[in-house]
């Protein structure tokens, strides 16, 4: 009987289960997302919220904690000065879980598990760039328009250009044997 087991096996041993924890783990604490089966995404959340717990308090004992199931130290460095300090105001609720659909392949439920205050490198950079336009001076609208139209018929005319390229010349050992194949074929 299962009565008060409250962890999925996901079909694995345990030291199989525990190794495929260690690596999500590993992976969400590098890229701060990562897209993994809904159940999965549901078993590892609890894991990845006690060691951003673990980093806020920035103790010896918690990198050490952290240190057996992660033992990659600059994960490690980059939970406890990176990631952990950016929830110290937060008490709980780090991860939040996005439902994709199912997977094309078998139907599984795909989810994606990421910090709540995650961006995407676009998105910063997005971010960045406003702060730098504004000091640059403001051009005219009729000039921006301008540079705008000048630009459009520039990458037309490339790819007009690269589709117009002539096939590749044949090399000489090529062609005699072209010549060889006409005649075989004229003499009968």
């Amino acid at each position: 009987m299962r009565h008060g087991m409250a962890n999925r096996k996901l079909g694995r041993k345990s030291s199989h289960r525990n190794a495929m924890f260690r690596n999500q783990l590993a992976s969400m604490i590098d890229h701060e997302r990562i897209i993994t089966t809904l159940i999965k995404a549901k078993e590892l959340r609890p894991q990845i919220e006690k060691m951003v717990t673990l980093g806020k308090e920035d103790s010896i004992h918690g990198r050490r904690l952290a240190a057996r199931i992660v033992p990659d130290e600059t994960l490690i460095q980059k939970l406890f000065t990176n990631i952990s300090p950016r929830f110290v105001e937060r008490p709980g609720g780090y991860t939040r879980i996005i439902k994709l659909g199912p997977r094309r392949g078998d139907g599984a439920e795909m989810a994606i598990l990421e910090f709540v205050d995650f961006k995407f490198e676009d998105e910063k950079k997005a971010a960045a760039a406003p702060a730098a336009k504004k000091s640059k001076a403001k051009k005219p609208a009729d000039e921006a328009e301008d540079e705008a139209a000048e630009a459009k018929p520039k990458k037309t005319a490339s790819k007009k250009a690269a589709s117009k390229k002539a096939a590749p010349k044949k090399s000489e050992a090529e062609k005699p044997k072209e010549k060889k194949a006409a005649k075989k074929k004229s003499e009968k």
